[in-house]
């Protein structure tokens, strides 16, 4: 049985952008762990349970009724799946500060830890960090999740993110090299035009940041470059690209794809897609 690591975030998912990909796991049989950074349970953003919500760049909504449902089931207090995900702040060691007095000791003791959670990454087939405003608040700059991201790359298994959680990738970066693992490849992630101009919002805070704290595109075009590329494909229903190991979805509407593509990625052997 296949095995698929989910990481979420603790400050709001949106709905369909896990129920999609782990409907379509469920569908082919696998098995899901989830994680978030300090054990908490996910909770999704209100408006992705919300049918009447209208997504201000697209101008129309954007959740049906039938996902709104679904992702209330999923949120039930009495609904277990999502109870007690494996704690990241745990799993994963803190990585020491370079003035620390005995920093050489330290991060000699930090690597090895990070040796033995890659040996436990065997475990899992592929890797998913899911979307939403709550990433860029506890994951896009979360050193566990980029050394999970790591370790993954590393094992050569495939990595898939979603929305702002594709920020993860740009950001994961060998302490070495320091390099976008990203460089040279081909990625979509949330595009210039989707961007809010008022109302980015967190779960658990009142805090309205007007527009996302930072244009995406942007980002993924320059992590990306000087060889690989950045595909916002505004104007388009659907943008899933597939750059083996990655597979990144841009945003809501992209979810069923993006989990879908993975498991041709696991069981096809599909490498490349949507460019």
């Amino acid at each position: 049985m296949r095995k698929i690591l989910i990481i979420l975030s603790e400050y709001g998912y949106w709905g369909e952008e896990l129920v999609g990909p782990l409907e379509t796991f469920d569908a082919a049989g696998y098995q899901v762990d989830f994680a978030t950074p300090t054990g908490k349970r996910p909770v999704a953003l209100p408006p992705s349970m919300d049918p009447t919500f209208v997504d201000p760049p697209l101008g129309r909504t954007v959740v049906s009724e039938e996902m709104a449902e679904k992702v209330k089931r999923l949120e039930d207090p009495k609904n277990p799946r999502l109870d007690n995900p494996i704690i990241l702040s745990e799993w994963l060691p803190d990585r020491p500060y370079w003035s620390a007095e005995k920093f050489l000791r330290e991060m000699e003791t930090y690597n090895n830890a990070i040796d033995e959670v890659h040996q436990d990454l065997a475990q899992y087939d592929a890797l998913l960090i899911v979307g939403g405003s709550g990433p860029i608040v506890d994951l896009v700059n979360n050193h566990r999740v980029h050394d999970l991201i790591l370790g993954f790359y590393k094992l050569g298994k495939p990595i898939a993110a979603e929305c702002y959680g594709v920020t993860c990738l740009a950001f994961a970066r060998d302490l070495v090299e320091r390099k976008s693992m990203i460089r040279g490849k081909h990625v979509t992630g949330h595009c210039k035009e989707y961007d809010y101009l008022d109302g980015t919002g967190f779960v658990g805070s009142d805090l309205n940041m007007g527009p996302p704290p930072y244009p995406l595109e942007y980002i993924l075009s320059d992590a990306t470059a000087p060889d690989g590329e950045y595909h916002g494909n505004f104007g388009r229903e659907i943008s899933v690209i597939v750059d083996y190991p990655f597979i990144t979805g841009r945003s809501t509407a992209d979810s069923y794809t993006t989990g879908q593509k993975l498991v041709e990625v696991l069981e096809k052997g599909l490498r490349r897609y949507g460019w």
